[in-house]
């Protein structure tokens, strides 16, 4: 409402005056019997200084109405949500440009993430020799990395003291560079001057207040009109006429727009509110993206991860023969019984075991 009301209704109506008598023309000859329309446009000068001196008062009258009601006239998250639903190109750009550093640390974060896992995937293979080892490992240390990459993304939410260092989600550091794009972003490609009258005059949730507004306005303005020219209003038609005006509005209003860009100032209003937000609060303008794939993001990890050992694998081996289930079963087993025995046996029958099995 604040942000409204930088709007000045003096300004609004000079700039949208010149629209009303065309509007005023089409409206006539859609409802008015011909001679009415015949004599409308050979009104003498008095009556056309009327006309203008009445319209810009009907729009100062109206802008100011509009600046009071805004909250029941416009639903921003309407406006934000439809648009992204009507063109999901609109939410990838958005993501790109917010959040591209956090995917390419996502996707760089793998040659780190893998290199450091791959170390204990390779101690393990050392003493458990079993080529499926490659595998699973694969597969794990795939599920791991992109886990603790998306990790690193968004946490700790606040600066979090560690000895020397603080530590924060990598998204959240960048607060002011991010609140800078979104800002640009929305003030120039979802909340602008025509997408917030387009809101306004389609949203069922707030068109019908919209109308009765408009309407309540252009009655009285048609009345003091009509009176100023000594004509006596049909209540039928006047009704005719403002249903008429909602119309075609929508026609007429584009010459605004300039200036309620300009005047707004949405890119610097969002890029302070968003700077002043709380690391909680930042932390959600980006991280719902990611919640909706987070778990297929993972999982993506782990499947390319056990194809990558599946095909290390079969260079290792020259093939890949995929064990039963009874058979791997069996082996767990059997292995169980020897690390029994094993551990079940005396300290000096380990000695002449270990002895033996060197000789």
């Amino acid at each position: 409402e604040k942000v409204f009301q930088r709007l000045n209704p003096r300004e609004v109506a000079r700039i949208l005056a010149p629209e009303i008598p065309k509007m005023g023309q089409d409206i006539i000859e859609d409802v008015a019997p011909r001679w009415i329309v015949s004599a409308a446009t050979a009104l003498p000068g008095t009556s056309r200084r009327i006309i203008i001196h009445s319209s810009r008062k009907f729009l100062k009258g109206f802008t100011i109405a509009m600046q009071e009601n805004i909250g029941s006239l416009l639903n921003v998250r309407n406006c934000v949500v439809d648009q992204m639903m009507q063109d999901r190109t609109k939410l990838g750009l958005l993501f790109r440009k917010c959040g591209q550093k956090e995917l390419d640390f996502l996707t760089n974060s793998g040659l780190w993430f893998g290199f450091i896992l791959g170390l204990i995937q390779m101690v393990v293979a050392l003493f458990w020799d079993n080529p499926w080892t490659l595998s699973i490992g694969g597969m794990i240390v795939g599920l791991a990395t992109n886990w603790l990459a998306l990790k690193w993304i968004f946490e700790p939410v606040n600066p979090t003291k560690f000895g020397p260092f603080i530590l924060q989600g990598q998204f959240l550091r960048r607060q002011k560079e991010v609140a800078a794009e979104f800002s640009q972003f929305f003030a120039e490609k979802i909340l602008t001057s025509e997408k917030l009258w387009h809101s306004i005059l389609t949203d069922p949730t707030t068109k019908p207040e919209f109308e009765k507004l408009f309407k309540n306005h252009v009655m009285k303005f048609a009345g003091k009109v009509a009176r100023g020219v000594r004509l006596i209003p049909d209540a039928s038609v006047m009704a005719m006429a403002a249903s008429k005006a909602v119309d075609k509005l929508p026609a007429h209003i584009g010459v605004v727009h300039d200036y309620v860009d300009k005047t707004l100032g949405l890119r610097e209003t969002l890029r302070i509110q968003m700077e002043g937000m709380t690391s909680a609060q930042f932390e959600r303008v980006l991280h719902p993206i990611f919640e909706e794939d987070e778990l297929t993001l993972i999982l993506a990890g782990a499947v390319l991860g056990f194809a990558a050992g599946l095909v290390q694998q079969g260079l290792e081996t020259g093939s890949i023969k995929i064990p039963s289930l009874k058979g791997w079963i069996k082996g767990i087993g059997r292995r169980l019984l020897k690390l029994k025995a094993k551990w079940g046996r005396s300290p000096k029958a380990l000695e002449e075991g270990d002895e033996n099995d060197l000789s």
